[in-house]
């Protein structure tokens, strides 16, 4: 009968490829996680010289041993900064003090970020005028504290045969908001069974208060008006020229 070696041991066993790690030292582990981190220290390899900067430091170039030398005298990180120079570029610092208030102004950032809200005003394909004015002074309020608005026309059941009354009533409702928003594009985009049109606020809109705005139209004491005779009056120009709004509202018959 043939003897067969076990497969797990004996002298036929594969041996490991590769070095042993020495007796009482434990492999090297590699952290994925720090990719996008800068290498300090022992982590930058593979460079000769490096251009030294940051406080306390003579600027100049010195070999890596020199930079450790100097980095750890003043018991801190090298840290490479710009590693794509030549020679890279590395920096003195307290590399955790540093992480801290990146981290730090990041958060900063986001919690004073500045939060867009987005106001809805509901039309009708056939909103008569006592609604409009009433959803037009809402949204002129909303414009004024620097909110956007959300405006659009939703067709119910049959009524988006009327579609073209939509996109007249959203030109009628952008072309009398023209003082302190205007629509972020025209013509409205029709998103289903709704007619939408987004309005930003003009940064030149402002509440005014109705005293000055009172005061504003009372002449100054002590000033007369002079009526001067034989001027000659300038033509009307023709708003459809330059705004496509109104041009939109000419076509429908409406001002």
């Amino acid at each position: 009968m043939a003897f067969t070696p076990h497969s797990g041991g004996g002298p036929n066993r594969p041996k490991p490829q590769g070095p042993r790690p020495q007796q009482g030292q434990r492999p090297a582990m590699q952290n994925n996680n720090n990719k996008d981190e800068h290498r300090i220290n022992e982590r930058i390899r593979g460079v000769k010289e490096v251009r030294l900067v940051g406080d306390n430091v003579t600027m100049g170039i010195y070999t890596i041993q020199e930079a450790m030398r100097i980095a750890n005298e003043q018991e801190l990180d090298l840290v490479e900064i710009s590693p794509t120079a030549q020679p890279p570029v590395c920096k003195v610092m307290d590399y955790q003090k540093f992480c801290y208030q990146q981290k730090k102004k990041a958060k900063e950032a986001k919690a004073n970020a500045a939060k867009v809200v987005v106001k809805e005003i509901r039309f009708g394909p056939q909103t008569d005028d006592h609604d409009y004015e009433f959803k037009l002074r809402h949204a002129k309020e909303f414009l004024e504290e620097g909110s956007k608005v959300k405006a659009y026309v939703f067709f119910k059941g049959r009524s988006i045969l009327f579609k073209e009354q939509g996109e007249v009533l959203l030109a009628r409702f952008a072309n009398d908001l023209q003082e302190v928003g205007k629509p972020d594009s025209f013509p409205p985009v029709l998103e289903g069974k709704r007619m939408i049109m987004m309005l930003s606020p003009k940064q030149s809109a402002k509440k005014k208060p109705v005293e000055q705005s009172k005061k504003a139209e009372q002449p100054a004491e002590g000033k007369q008006t002079v009526e001067v005779k034989g001027a000659k009056a300038e033509p009307e120009r023709d708003i459809t020229e330059t705004n496509p709004l109104a041009a939109a509202l000419k076509d429908a018959g409406l001002k």
